[in-house]
């Protein structure tokens, strides 16, 4: 009897994910086993319409696409699923007990789950019911610290790049501040890496609360040296010194992470009132997710699928793949999302930022 394999993908989505099934597949039919792909996330263990099998014909020239062509959920948690009963209450309930006995009744040796680290938790604590589980982390914010890179994140930090270069111009010939938000949750990886790249005026990071005093004496120091515009890139988790951070309220019914947004409006606000400058706020968002993966990218994904793989065979359970360059290796899932990445603050790159004159609002 042929082994069975399970791969789904969890969470928001990130460009590279069709690689990592792309790699998963290909890998895996070369060892003889069979593949089979979950639509939204644990869909596949509830309804067998979600379940589909994948060969390398059906993975064909989905490389470079983005997003995932077996859909993702954050609304998939099957320990707290919200359910609609009869009455049309809500109702959080676990399922993952009939989520585990369908997977064992299918017959499947291993689940490959592709997430961030709230799909990598759920994934944990599935291996801890007896699922044999392997982690493949993704996010585009690379707050995860047992690795060293996340796929996705590279063509996030591009696409804010190009996002801050088509912003200079019309910002220069209006003499405008423009404020950009960017996604990132409580990390500053994607403000940091873009807006240094970008030739941003200033950048504003969760790991180091600012003072928007300090950005407008930034904009007035430009004023000084005769240019009258300037880009502000502020991370969605960034705060004031001594303030709270800014969101939009709770997110989905069933999971207690905050809705993050609405600093960048916030920031752009503050400067008009004190400085009077035509200011403009943009939110990136979603657009982020979007597009086909840069090369880096790409390359990342698949050797995090194919490396997926190796550990199914040698029966790493309860691990995620970990980039440690220069190899790829296997870390306890427990251990892998226990912590969130940070900008370390003595690091080269925000000594960079401040050496060439990029202002962090501290």
């Amino acid at each position: 009897m042929r082994e069975k394999l399970l791969i789904s993908t969890g969470g928001g989505d990130a460009p590279g994910l069709n690689a990592v099934i792309f790699a998963v597949v290909n890998s895996a039919t070369r060892k003889g086993w069979e593949v089979y792909g979950s639509r939204a996330g644990y869909g596949g263990l509830l309804d067998r319409d979600d379940l589909i099998r994948l060969t390398p014909e059906d993975v064909e020239g989905i490389l470079s696409l983005g997003g995932t062509i077996l859909g993702s959920t954050n609304k998939g948690n099957p320990f707290a699923k919200p359910v609609e009963n009869l009455a049309g209450e809500i109702q959080i309930l676990d399922i993952s007990d009939k989520i585990l006995a369908n997977f064992n009744r299918m017959g499947f040796f291993c689940h490959i789950a592709v997430g961030g680290d709230g799909s990598l938790e759920i994934a944990h604590r599935f291996a801890l019911k007896g699922m044999p589980v392997i982690g493949v982390p993704k996010t585009i914010d690379n707050d995860l610290e047992a690795t060293d890179r996340t796929f996705g994140f590279d063509t996030a930090v591009s696409t804010a790049t190009d996002a801050i270069d088509k912003l200079h111009s019309t910002a220069k010939s209006h003499d405008r501040v423009m404020v950009v938000e960017v996604m990132g949750r409580d990390s500053g990886w994607i403000a940091l890496y873009s807006g240094i790249s970008g030739g941003a005026d200033v950048i504003l990071i969760p790991e180091l609360p600012f003072s928007i005093d300090s950005v407008c004496d930034k904009i007035s120091d430009n004023e000084l040296h005769n240019k009258h515009y300037a880009i502000v890139v502020v991370a969605e988790g960034a705060r004031v010194m001594d303030g709270e951070v800014i969101s939009k309220g709770k997110g989905e019914i069933g999971r207690e992470e905050v809705v993050l947004g609405g600093i960048g409006e916030w920031v752009a606000n503050q400067i008009r009132l004190r400085l009077g400058k035509d200011t403009r706020s943009l939110v990136l968002g979603h657009l982020q997710r979007g597009g086909s993966p840069t090369t880096f990218d790409r390359l990342l994904a698949l050797r995090y699928g194919a490396a997926a793989v190796r550990l199914a065979e040698a029966g790493t359970f309860d691990h995620m793949v970990a980039w440690v360059p220069p190899t790829m290796t296997a870390v306890p899932i427990a251990d892998a999302i226990r912590n969130r990445k940070k900008v370390d603050l003595e690091s080269d790159k925000v000594q960079t930022a401040r050496d060439i004159g990029i202002c962090l609002g501290d």
